[in-house]
C-alpha cells in the first residue's frame, strides 16, 4: 500500500495537520521528537494529534506495519478509523467564545482544540479509546445549548457502561473547567471493542 492510498484508507488529507500525515507524526513519536521539528512543534493541529497518538501508544504501530488493507484485518478497523477520528478533530474548525472575566476582552478556543480536550478523558478510562468527537448547536454563539457527541472503543473484558459514564463526566467536567460552553448533554457511544496488542498475539 503507497502514501496516497493509505491516506485514502484513513480518510484525510496532509492539509488537516498543516502539510503533515499521521504516519510522519507517529514516526516523530517514535523518534522520541529528535531532532525537533519548529513545523510539528508550533502547529496546533498537529499538538493535537501527536497527544491523540501518544495515548493510542503501541496500536497506532500495529496499523502502520501492515504492507495492505488485507493485513490490516478486521480487527485493526476500529484502529483506522480512531486514526482518521485524529486527523479531524485536530481541524481547527469554528472558533467558540469564551466569556471574558474583563469588559471588552475578546477571548476563544478553536473547536479542534476542544475537541482535544475531550479526547483527553480517555486518561480517566484506561484502556478506552475515543473516535469520533462532535459539538451539536451554535458553539459560537455565547451560552447557547451545546450537545456532545463522542464515539468510544472498550477494552474487551471491561464493565462497558461503567467505563462509558466515566468518560461522560470526565468530559463533562473538562469542558466546564476549560469552556463557557453552555454543555446540556454528553452522550457515549461504544462503537468497538478491542482487545490489547498482546492479547491479539496470545490469540485470547
Amino acid at each position: 500500500m503507497n502514501a496516497n492510498e493509505h491516506r485514502r484508507l484513513l480518510g484525510f488529507d496532509p492539509e488537516d495537520l498543516d502539510g503533515h500525515t499521521i504516519e510522519e507524526l507517529s514516526d516523530y513519536l517514535e523518534a522520541g521528537r529528535v531532532p525537533p521539528d519548529p513545523l510539528i512543534d508550533e502547529s496546533a493541529s498537529c499538538q493535537i494529534a501527536l497527544e491523540a497518538l501518544e495515548r493510542l501508544g503501541p496500536l497506532t504501530q500495529q496499523l502502520f506495519a501492515a504492507d495492505t488493507a488485507a493485513e490490516a484485518g478486521a480487527d485493526q478497523g476500529w484502529v483506522q478509523r480512531i486514526l482518521s477520528s485524529i486527523s479531524f478533530d485536530a481541524r481547527a474548525g469554528r472558533r467558540i467564545p469564551i466569556a471574558p472575566a474583563e469588559a471588552g476582552a475578546d477571548l476563544g478556543i478553536t473547536e479542534g482544540a476542544v475537541r482535544g480536550l475531550i479526547r483527553g478523558a480517555e486518561r480517566a478510562a484506561p484502556g478506552a479509546l475515543l473516535g469520533k468527537c462532535t459539538l451539536h448547536g451554535d458553539i459560537t454563539e455565547p451560552a447557547a445549548p451545546v450537545s456532545v457527541s463522542v464515539e468510544m472503543s472498550a477494552p474487551y473484558g471491561a464493565a462497558v457502561v461503567e467505563l462509558g459514564e466515566l468518560v461522560r463526566a470526565e468530559i463533562g467536567a473538562y469542558l466546564a473547567a476549560h469552556t463557557t460552553l453552555n454543555i446540556v448533554s454528553v452522550d457515549v457511544v461504544v462503537r468497538d471493542i478491542h482487545r490489547a496488542p498482546a492479547q491479539t498475539e496470545n490469540g485470547t
